[in-house]
């Protein structure tokens, strides 16, 4: 029964702040994310600008040119005369590529000899630098064997289906891991959980109380993500959608309980932001989110073990790309559980009621 009115409390000062900025945060804060970071957040490399060289004017040379147009990698802007005049494009952040095809270029070619070429990448951006110097590279030197490639899970190679799902756990992570450590600082500061002190409330319901709700938030922010991808994205998860919630439910308790734990040992609004925020970037960072986590130096793969996002980004890009069940993903979900638990009674035990 008590129970019941700490959680009615809980809405009744959602409701009390409805005409705020923080309720309009909840649903403005996920739709800027679904809308806006698939497009921004992308590791796609298309585009590159190239500046073509033709020093052999033959219709060799004019083939090779046209090849490099026709692919969606690359975009013809420039054609200078010189090498240095192509430089000085690159210095002027007109071009990303150069290639500089060499007199005598078809002549090679109908002597059976490897035609040679010069090829001169801005690599100020090793990443993109280096995958446009080896998508150049497949049609300079196109390979005689017939391959026959079937990309699993995501055919298309569509980069948003590998990132909408992991931004669905940022979303999530960012709403009911700040939230609750907000509620809590701030009843501190206005003294209203001094009143909650004197009564006769436990640790375990104070602290389920202020879970509960959040729980409710985390799940409506989830089906508008899960909407909005299938709407803007025609994205829609392989698997069950009660996998997800599942996974989500368990999710959440960890975000919630590390959130109240930080506010606990918090005093002020702005000290329990700066903590909060210190850890989801730590964790965001070493998640797989941007940088997948084999990729990682040794030492920081092994810190990745002690990230509850990196276990549940897993679920969710298993339950969406691939359509894993809940025995697939049962090695994850336990280890999000053990956090849950430890977490929580963490959270419990730090709560410090004071006359």
């Amino acid at each position: 029964m008590i129970l019941r009115y700490l959680i009615e409390k809980e809405f009744k000062q959602l409701k009390r702040n409805i005409n705020s900025f923080l309720p309009r945060l909840i649903l403005m804060f996920p739709c800027m994310m679904m809308l806006v970071m698939p497009w921004a957040a992308t590791l796609e490399i298309e585009d590159l600008r190239i500046a073509i060289i033709d020093n052999d004017h033959s219709p060799s040379s004019q083939r090779l040119v046209h090849r490099i147009e026709a692919s969606r990698y690359f975009q013809l802007t420039e054609t200078p005369t010189t090498y240095k005049e192509g430089m000085a494009a690159i210095e002027k952040d007109e071009a990303d590529i150069i290639l500089e095809i060499p007199r005598g270029f078809e002549k090679e070619q109908a002597n059976g000899r490897p035609a040679s070429t010069l090829v001169a990448v801005n690599a100020v951006n090793g990443t993109k630098g280096g995958l446009g110097s080896s998508y150049l590279s497949q049609i300079l030197s196109p390979q005689s064997v017939s391959t026959s490639v079937r990309y699993q899970f995501n055919p298309h190679l569509n980069y948003k289906v590998y990132m909408v799902p992991a931004l669905m756990t940022m979303v999530l992570v960012m709403l009911c891991g700040f939230l609750p450590a907000l509620n809590v600082v701030g009843e501190k500061e206005i003294g209203t959980i001094e009143q909650i002190n004197v009564t006769p409330v436990s640790r375990f319901a104070f602290t389920l109380s202020k879970l509960i709700p959040y729980w409710l938030i985390g799940f409506l922010v989830l089906n508008l993500c899960i909407g909005l991808a299938w709407l803007i994205y025609g994205i829609i998860p392989a698997g069950s959608l009660f996998t997800i919630y599942l996974a989500t439910l368990v999710f959440i308790l960890v975000v919630s309980g590390l959130g109240l734990i930080i506010s606990n040992h918090s005093t002020t609004m702005q000290q329990a932001m700066f903590v909060m925020w210190f850890c989801m970037l730590i964790f965001i960072l070493m998640s797989g989110l941007f940088t997948p986590i084999s990729s990682m130096p040794t030492w920081a793969q092994c810190i990745t073990y002690a990230n509850p996002l990196r276990y549940f980004m897993e679920i969710m890009r298993m339950v969406y790309l691939k359509g894993s069940t809940i025995g697939d993903i049962m090695p994850q979900l336990c280890t999000l559980g053990s956090f849950a638990i430890g977490l929580y009674c963490w959270a419990i035990l730090s709560y410090r009621k004071q006359q």
